[in-house]
């Protein structure tokens, strides 16, 4: 059994966390806990976005090991999740089977993409794509799935998703999500290298020979080889840094035409 006090907080940060409580009490998403309960407890994290919104989460870093963990403990009392809280590490995964089972039929007419809690729907006319934004959210009603119109776009021609700008009928890169990591130096060791690799892996269809130019940098990834930058693997790092900013927009093949592979 795990417990710990509340964790510090300043009366700012506490008024802020006693008003999402409220709040989670009052969408029934927790309850109080009785005085005969035995629970586990965690401490609540006050996350602020750029916004300057703030979102109130569980601190289950030391619970997490254990898989099991849904109590919220802070200085008004302690309270008991009613559903999946956010930062348990099965969540995303549990979250996603739940939408891929109540979307089934849906996917498999193929024209709705379901990852997590972002959800994209494509159709080929107007009529269809009302049909079946209905479809989606009559299937929410009784499973009292929410959703936050600000974060909705409807009827769009394009849009970003998973890094990439979508349309129609191409596929590029959101260079917003690239020009981050371009401004970062050269790796200075395995793990940094190997965060750059999985960031750039993400957009390999987009560059041609991806494999071979970075054969060299997944080598320096090895246990057994010493981390050393040489001339060949820094001009393979700045190649996969220019082909990202000058990746090709991929399009859908026209099958009336000829291809050539």
């Amino acid at each position: 059994m795990l417990r710990r006090p509340p964790s510090p907080a300043s009366l700012e940060t506490r008024k802020e966390i006693e008003k999402h409580i409220n709040e989670l009490l009052d969408m029934d998403v927790i309850r109080k806990i009785g005085h005969n309960e035995i629970v586990e407890i965690t401490t609540p994290v006050l996350i602020t976005w750029h916004n300057c919104k703030s979102r109130l989460c569980g601190d289950f870093r030391a619970l997490n090991s254990y898989t099991k963990a849904d109590r919220i403990i802070c200085h008004m009392c302690i309270y008991k999740y009613t559903r999946m809280p956010f930062s348990i590490k099965n969540a995303p995964a549990h979250f996603q089977r739940m939408m891929d089972t109540i979307l089934q039929e849906e996917i498999l007419e193929c024209w709705i993409l379901v990852y997590i809690d972002d959800i994209i729907i494509y159709s080929g006319t107007w009529e269809d794509h009302v049909q079946y934004i209905d479809r989606v959210l009559s299937k929410f009603i009784p499973m009292n799935l929410k959703i936050s119109l600000k974060k909705c776009n409807f009827g769009e021609q394009e849009l970003l998703a998973l890094g990439h700008k979508v349309s129609g009928l191409s596929l590029a890169i959101d260079q917003n999500k690239v020009a981050a990591v371009l401004q970062k130096p050269v790796p200075r060791n395995i793990k940094e290298m190997q965060s750059f690799l999985g960031f750039a892996s993400h957009y390999r269809n987009h560059i041609k020979m991806f494999a071979h130019i970075t054969s060299s940098l997944y080598k320096l990834c090895s246990k057994d080889v010493v981390f050393e930058i040489t001339k060949e693997r820094r001009d393979a790092y700045e190649r996969i840094k220019y082909e990202l900013t000058n990746a090709p927009v991929l399009i859908l093949p026209d099958f009336e035409l000829t291809l050539k592979l």
